[in-house]
């Protein structure tokens, strides 16, 4: 009878055999269950642990791979970020200085690119919510950066584009090509108080006296637009006027002949006539004015062209002998 259980009843005073209560089978049928469970888990867990599956060793160095890239993907942008912090203060430091212009407002560059709520998926995450947050906010705002500097760059580029027209249209060089000129001090009259060549009287000369041969070209001083291309017997003679804005005009007096015609567009050093006596002249020059918004001045402040400091001194020094003008 082994594995039976017998037990003595004392009411009919005999061996009874011993039968386990259902109840009680069904708690320990459980129990051994769970043991077995949790004694496979363990089994599970240690042998997975130390003994993966090719499978489970293939996403493991995924993962890692996975890791290396993410840590370069960051470096990279940290990297980017530096960049984009030097052409800013590149940007706000020389371009917009040189320009004029104000510097970037510094709290719209570091400006905030949203709440936490924008990233409440992510934060989900245990074990690497955090990372992913703090990554994609770099790269949140690093685009934000991006798309100020561009705005900001479009706006030195225009501003750029205004200045290199305002540069070239101010009159900056002579209206006559300085190996065409008369070398001799006589024959050049500046502006100011001079010696009037017909009335002989001392009076304000408004511009300045280029000699050179009769029909040698003389260019325009800068970009701009005719205003006035007439003949004329006195005053000025033939003459042409051009604007070219800003407030600046120029005058060209005593022409031989005129190639443009008013409502022309020139441009910097274009032929637009030749040298002549025409008008109160006594002999062949090219009379030259500059005037800011009406206002006549000294024209050599605006011949520099293709002279050293020396040459421009000499003929700022020859501009500036009280001679008889020739006009």
């Amino acid at each position: 009878m082994a594995g039976r259980k017998y037990v003595y009843n004392e009411s009919t005073l005999s061996f009874e055999e011993y039968r386990t209560p259902g109840k009680f089978r069904v708690f320990s049928f459980f129990g051994y269950l769970c043991a077995t469970i949790v004694t496979a888990t363990i089994f599970l867990s240690l042998h997975n642990k130390y003994f993966p599956s090719q499978n489970e060793l293939s996403l493991m160095r995924e993962l890692d791979q996975m890791k290396y890239q993410y840590a370069t993907i960051n470096d990279q942008i940290n990297l980017m970020s530096e960049d984009l912090n030097t052409v800013h203060e590149r940007d706000g430091g020389i371009l917009r200085f040189m320009l004029g212009m104000d510097p970037l407002d510094e709290s719209v560059w570091e400006g905030g690119v949203g709440g936490s709520d924008k990233y409440a998926k992510l934060i989900q995450y245990p074990n690497s919510g955090q990372l992913l947050v703090e990554t994609q906010e770099k790269v949140d705002k690093l685009m934000l950066q991006l798309k100020v500097q561009k705005l900001s760059l479009d706006s030195i580029l225009t501003k750029a584009n205004a200045k290199e027209d305002m540069l070239a249209s101010i009159p900056s060089i002579k209206p006559v090509r300085i190996d065409l000129l008369k070398k001799s001090l006589s024959a050049l009259s500046g502006f100011g108080i001079r010696l009037h060549p017909v009335h002989k009287v001392e009076k304000m000369h408004t511009g300045v006296d280029f000699t050179a041969p009769p029909g040698s070209p003389i260019q325009a001083t800068g970009n701009g637009k005719v205003i006035t291309a007439e003949y004329g017997r006195v005053g000025y003679g033939n003459h042409i006027v051009i604007d070219h804005g800003y407030g600046y005009t120029s005058l060209y007096g005593h022409m031989a002949t005129l190639s443009v015609k008013e409502g022309d567009i020139v441009h910097k050093g274009q032929t637009i006539g030749t040298v002549g006596t025409t008008g109160l002249s006594t002999g062949p020059h090219c009379h030259y004015e500059v005037r800011i918004k009406g206002n006549p001045v000294d024209p050599i402040i605006y011949c520099m062209d293709d002279l050293t400091p020396e040459e421009y001194q000499t003929l700022v020094q020859r501009a500036g002998i009280e001679n008889q003008s020739f006009d």
